[in-house]
């Protein structure tokens, strides 16, 4: 082997050890795919997530789960409905812990 084949094989590793990898999936993955603006009483709550934006999924989640039917459900954090139903809710545990 030649010594200009062995320095152009020394370039190109050195070259290619100082890249970086390319997520290969740029979609986002939201855990909602269908977000409900029906009211939903505080009593019915089973279990109540919020699931803050990140960069997998650039929205804030809320998703309920139903105390009866076991039912997920994801809510809109802008309506006003829901923003409502957070108050009740912190309320309600706050008056728990006291």
């Amino acid at each position: 082997m030649n010594a200009s084949a062995v320095l152009l094989f020394c370039l190109i590793l050195l070259s290619l050890s100082g890249t970086q990898g390319i997520p290969l999936s740029r979609t986002v993955r939201c855990s909602c795919i269908k977000i409900d603006d029906r009211p939903v009483k505080p009593r019915a709550l089973g279990k109540l997530e919020i699931i803050p934006a990140s960069q997998s999924c650039p929205r804030v989640e809320i998703i309920v789960t139903m105390k009866r039917t076991e039912e997920k459900r994801c809510l809109n954090p802008e309506s006003e409905a829901i923003k409502n139903l957070l108050k009740a809710v912190s309320q309600r545990r706050s008056k728990r812990a006291s």
